[in-house]
């Protein structure tokens, strides 16, 4: 068995209640993972929207900072397929926050605006995300700037 080494069988023990990770404790896409999804857990616990999904604030950013932006290119610059974009905009859409429209450039496209409400949901949720941010620059500390070099050089090379 590769998986964390040849076992005997009577090496075997029942789960005790306490998770080895194996190989995972040193995987640089496991531990990406958790710090992820801790930091929008904290985030959206903190913005007292705990159904607040990951992605809705990085959505109304970027179609705040890219007015007429359409659903392909949000897909692209938030790195979701067309599937999981789709149902993300008709979500906005229905709370009110976003609003579609068929592109004057290409018949077959739809645009994104925000509405007045969504641009109001997004100044709270950056107040919150700005505070966040501060709670994250306190754990990486002076290290912030390569941190975010080495995520960004992930991206740019594994994408």
């Amino acid at each position: 068995m590769k998986a964390g080494g040849q076992r005997k069988k009577e090496d075997i023990v029942d789960f005790d209640g306490e998770i080895r990770l194996g190989p995972l404790e040193n995987f640089i896409g496991f531990n990406l993972r958790l710090a992820q999804d801790a930091s929008f857990q904290t985030f959206a616990k903190h913005t007292g929207r705990p159904q607040l999904r990951s992605g809705r604030f990085a959505a109304l950013m970027l179609i705040y900072q890219n007015p007429g932006l359409t659903q392909m290119d949000l897909s692209r610059a938030i790195a979701r397929d067309k599937s999981t974009v789709t149902p993300l905009v008709q979500a906005l859409q229905r709370d009110g926050l976003v609003t579609r429209h068929v592109s004057d450039k290409d018949r077959r496209s739809v645009t994104l605006r925000l509405t007045e409400a969504g641009e109001q949901v997004l100044d709270d949720l950056l107040d919150h995300a700005e505070e966040h941010d501060r709670k994250l620059d306190a754990i990486v500390g002076d290290r912030k700037a390569e941190l975010i070099r080495l995520l960004k050089q992930i991206v740019k090379d594994l994408a």
